[in-house]
């Protein structure tokens, strides 16, 4: 059962990866569109209008897609100076309680994000150029948010699996 959530998480995070790096590419080419029009107005080209608001709102959505990926892959940045001289099992605590660290923290953006999502709608406030609501790019980055606790669950239940045994599969900053 638990090898079946495990492989739907990281299918779910995997996707939301390549969303976010699908648009960060997109960005890419808006960007260099635009800076490219900018340069060659002389020759009747311009710049894309809008085109820093799109990054703004891509650039968002592509951060909260990545942050599941990085936290089920244990991709966060890790200080080993200390941990390395310590046991496993001491290890696998000090993993259990980042990950429950990690699973409040994760459930306060998301909150948060959705309340500012909500404001955002509420009050109909639009981009200064495009004129899109604002609350699109608060929704889009709340999809990355709440998969972001949906893997910060999983993996603190993933590490009160491994707590357990002695012998389970050792984790980031541990000796084999």
């Amino acid at each position: 059962m638990a090898a079946r959530i495990g492989r739907f998480i990281e299918g779910l995070t995997r996707i939301t990866a390549l969303a976010g790096g699908l648009v960060l590419t997109i960005l890419i080419v808006v960007t260099v569109v635009s800076v490219g029009g900018r340069a060659l107005v002389f020759a009747g080209l311009a710049p894309i209008p809008g085109d820093f608001e799109l990054v703004e709102a891509g650039t968002a959505f592509a951060v909260f897609a990545f942050l599941p990926w990085c936290h089920l892959n244990r991709g966060h940045a890790v200080v080993e100076i200390l941990t390395m001289h310590f046991s496993t099992r001491a290890n696998r605590f000090i993993e259990v309680i980042a990950n429950l660290l990690m699973l409040i923290f994760a459930a306060l953006i998301c909150w948060r994000h959705w309340l500012g999502t909500i404001d955002k709608a509420s009050y109909g406030e639009t981009t200064f150029i495009l004129q899109f609501p604002i609350w699109w790019a608060y929704a889009a980055g709340l999809v990355g948010a709440v998969v972001f606790v949906i893997v910060a669950a999983w993996c603190l239940v993933r590490s009160l699996m491994e707590f357990r045994p002695e012998d389970g599969p050792a984790i980031s900053g541990e000796a084999p």
